[in-house]
């Protein structure tokens, strides 16, 4: 069970790095969540409110053009480091070499799904003028706020819409190389 919550927390950091951390506080203060010594901090209130504010500015900023772009590149580290941190916090019981590759997956996991939605939200730039970005950051939060929870009440669920995220991110992927690929055949045949 460990592991499948570890995978929708690194998955639902790829998509909301501070509003993952903030659920997994709650989820502590609820007793539903049982991190190592070391991030005991995620049990004291002041952290607590502290990261519910900041996601909160997270959720919104996202909302905001060109302010939106700068939160995405700012949290091309913050989210990995998110994830790794939600990882090492999940995992219990793992001799270190495990738990370090582990927490590197974690990291990779969100970093790919970081990648796959801001070039989903290059599409959506490309073909609204922007205008769709808030649909698909919304959507993003919804995926976000449905793995965080569904982590901590039913892992396996979570894990497996994990990885329906996972599959949309590649999914996404592709499509954007493919887009890319046929303007630049398009640029060279004119």
């Amino acid at each position: 069970m460990q592991y499948a919550i570890a995978y929708a927390l690194s998955s639902a950091a790829g998509l909301r790095a501070i509003f993952a951390l903030a659920v997994a506080s709650l989820a502590v203060h609820a007793g539903w969540f049982h991190p190592p010594a070391h991030l005991a901090w995620l049990d004291a209130w002041p952290i607590t409110i502290a990261l519910l504010v900041l996601a909160a500015i997270e959720l919104l900023a996202d909302k905001v053009p060109l302010l939106d772009h700068s939160l995405h590149v700012a949290q091309t580290v913050l989210k990995p480091v998110i994830a790794a941190i939600l990882v090492a916090g999940s995992l219990h019981g793992l001799p270190g070499p495990a738990l370090v590759s582990l927490t590197i997956l974690g990291a990779l996991n969100a970093l790919g799904i970081h990648a796959a939605a801001a070039s989903g939200r290059g599409l959506s730039t490309t073909f609204t003028g922007g205008f769709g970005n808030p649909i698909v950051s919304l959507l993003e939060d919804v995926a976000a706020l449905g793995l965080s929870v569904l982590a901590f009440l039913t892992p396996w669920l979570a894990a497996m819409l994990a990885l329906l995220v996972g599959a949309i991110a590649v999914r996404v992927l592709v499509g954007v190389r493919r887009t890319l690929f046929a303007k630049a055949r398009a640029n060279v045949g004119d």
